[in-house]
């Protein structure tokens, strides 16, 4: 189902599956999002707001709760006595010594301490409740994933466990919230992660195939097995020890001859250098079973396996490609270089194991790209003589788009370029954002753009501050850019989606380009080609897709409530003047279209509620008048 900003998607489907899981004791139903936005809405709004209404109907209270990965809850056990990796046992040595520790020794024992607090409360232990948050490294010493637990009743805190309180709370609940990210674990490794349900909610639905690629990625690099063999050294033989060691300095000289970006043949030192550390691992994974028979530390033994199964899966993976997997080497600031590993295509991975065993609702308010349901469909595995039975529909939107925004292509700048942002897409910014007094949600295709364009107005309206994104938390400059009318916020990605400012904040949103996919981007120019070979056009079915959704996505941050009124401005001729145009601008809302600047700084004049003059000249007058119907 596809349903705009401000339909009432949520409560669409919360309202029958409530019904159906409290009332006639179908329960659960699980509903799974994308962002972590629309997880606290549903908890913290939808959900109580209904619980009322159901509990009337059904004779009880309608009972909820958030199931999360299980490294997303801290740990009592790492927390207390657990197993350090390098980074703890350092970590540790100087919190018992009175050592004074780095950055990330202080967030760690911050953690730690929050994570105490939590038990004693009796809080979840989520990580999202430790505010300011700590980084990932940190957070990893207060954490253990699924298979490093140790299980409750092998645990001597598991009456304590959060993850295992929360997972009681979702197994007694008539709706689960969860994130696409858990879906696809216990899709791709057949973990039992969420309790059994026949009815499935898979809400922000066209992120889905991407959440589900991401779970299926895999990498592998010299710096990974490393830590392995230091992870592994208590538990293992120096023989065993040695050979795997020698196996990464194999696969370090591997990858360093090798050619960064797609591998559409594996060099054959690559693949022999996978299969060594892919055999040496095995060995290890003897060992370390042989240990833990012989009574080694169970928190030792699961780190370890874990870590080592990571390890012997992607090596394997690696050293025998399939020719449904695509492989790239991929080089990294702090990292080095490492191989990645991805499926083609996630299409039948999804249907066989996220749609064949429930009744499944998908909802979005951009689930049509080029005005069709079928490209969505077919990344979903809908398509073809194996696709279940579907159906689709698109109820609109309360919005009058026509009335209240301008959907303006600036025709007369240049194509973009590779150097970034051209002086006149710089002028042309600065002009706009001074027409609209600020208020501009700036959206970039890449970082450096987003700073040059930040540079250029500060320095050409400094009376009109501007935010990017880097220069604080994404959730304080939102909040900022909220607060203050005459601050522009600009950034890349993940403000295209969930960032939800309705009103006079935001009367402008700025698109520098098409957000098409990198050229070099090695799984979409994999899966262009894969369309070609077929006789289909990877460009529209891939590029294009993507670009439509991301624009589509990104427009949706300009009118979010019936009196929102606004201009989607979007610096790329392209949208007008390509071929692919008409495909694009379907996905997008029905607003009034228009390519002249001066009637876009005029509307935004008024929408400030500034005279034309004041803004940046005049316009003509027919093409006022009707301009000015279109943002009353």
């Amino acid at each position: 189902m596809q349903a705009g900003t401000g339909t009432g998607k949520s409560l669409a489907y919360l309202v029958p599956a409530a019904v159906l899981a409290a009332a006639e004791g179908r329960g659960p139903v699980v509903v799974a999002t994308a962002t972590l936005a629309l997880q606290s809405q549903l908890v913290e709004r939808d959900l109580p707001a209904l619980a009322p209404v159901v509990e009337e109907l059904a004779g009880r209270p309608l009972r909820w709760a958030v199931a999360k990965g299980r490294g997303n809850y801290a740990c009592l056990h790492r927390v207390r006595d657990g197993v350090p990796d390098e980074d703890g046992a350092l970590i540790a040595a100087e919190a018992v010594t009175g050592g004074s520790t780095g950055a990330l020794g202080r967030e760690v024992l911050r953690a730690r301490r929050w994570a105490e607090d939590e038990a004693e409360s009796r809080g979840t232990g989520e990580r999202d409740q430790l505010k300011p948050g700590v980084s990932d490294r940190a957070w990893a010493q207060v954490s253990v994933s699924a298979r490093e637990c140790l299980g409750a009743t092998r645990c001597p805190y598991g009456a304590e466990c959060f993850a295992e309180g929360a997972r009681a709370a979702a197994e007694d609940a008539d709706i689960v919230v969860t994130n696409h990210a858990l879906l696809a674990i216990q899709a791709i490794e057949g973990l039992p992660v969420l309790p059994e349900h026949d009815v499935l909610v898979v809400d922000e639905g066209h992120e889905l195939a991407t959440r589900v690629t991401g779970s299926a990625t895999q990498e592998l690099g010299p710096g990974a097995v490393q830590r392995l063999v230091r992870r592994v050294s208590s538990l293992v033989d120096d023989d065993v020890r040695e050979r795997l060691d020698d196996a990464a300095a194999v696969l370090e000289g591997a990858v360093d001859e090798a050619d960064p970006g797609r591998l559409a043949a594996m060099p054959a030192p690559l693949r022999e250098a996978c299969a060594a550390v892919r055999d040496a691992a095995r060995r290890v994974q003897t060992a370390v079973s042989r240990a833990a028979a012989e009574g080694a530390n169970d928190a030792v033994v699961k780190a370890a396996r874990s870590a080592v199964d990571d390890v012997v899966s992607v090596a394997g993976r690696l050293s025998e490609p399939s020719e449904n997997d695509v492989v790239w080497l991929e080089e990294r600031d702090r990292a080095g270089r490492v191989v990645r590993v991805a499926p083609l295509s996630v299409a039948g991975l999804i249907r066989s194991r996220v749609f064949a065993d429930s009744s499944v609702v998908m909802t979005s308010a951009t689930l049509t790209l080029g005005g069709s349901f079928d490209a969505v469909a077919g990344s979903l595995g809908l398509v073809g003589d194996e696709a279940p039975e579907w159906d689709a529909i698109d109820v609109g939107s309360p919005f009058d788009y026509g009335r209240q925004g301008i959907v303006y292509v600036a025709t007369h700048l240049p194509r973009p370029g590779r150097d970034g942002l051209a002086p006149e897409v710089l002028d042309e910014i600065v002009d706009l954002v001074r027409a609209a007094g600020g208020r501009t949600l700036g959206l970039f295709s890449s970082r450096r753009a987003a700073e040059q364009a930040t540079e250029h107005v500060r320095a050409e309206a400094p009376q009109l501050p501007v935010l990017c994104q880097g220069d604080d938390l994404v959730a304080t400059l939102v909040s900022t850019f909220r607060d203050d009318p005459a601050t522009s916020l600009f950034g890349t990605l993940s403000l295209w989606q969930g960032v939800d400012v309705p009103g006079d904040a935001c009367s402008l949103v700025l698109m520098d380009r098409l957000p098409f996919p990198r050229p070099d981007d090695p799984l979409m120019s994999a899966r262009q080609k894969a369309v070609d070979a077929q006789g289909g056009s990877g460009f529209i079915a891939v590029a294009a897709t993507h670009a439509a959704l991301l624009l589509a996505q990104g427009a949706g941050r300009l009118i979010r409530s019936s009196s929102d009124r606004g201009v989607l401005a979007v610096l790329d001729p392209r949208l007008a003047t390509a071929r692919y145009g008409p495909y694009i601008r379907a996905s997008l809302p029905p607003m009034w279209p228009t390519t002249d600047p001066d009637v876009v700084r005029a509307a935004l004049a008024r929408l400030a509620g500034r005279t034309q003059v004041e803004a940046a000249g005049a316009t003509a007058g027919s093409r006022d008048d009707q301009d000015q119907e279109s943002t009353s």
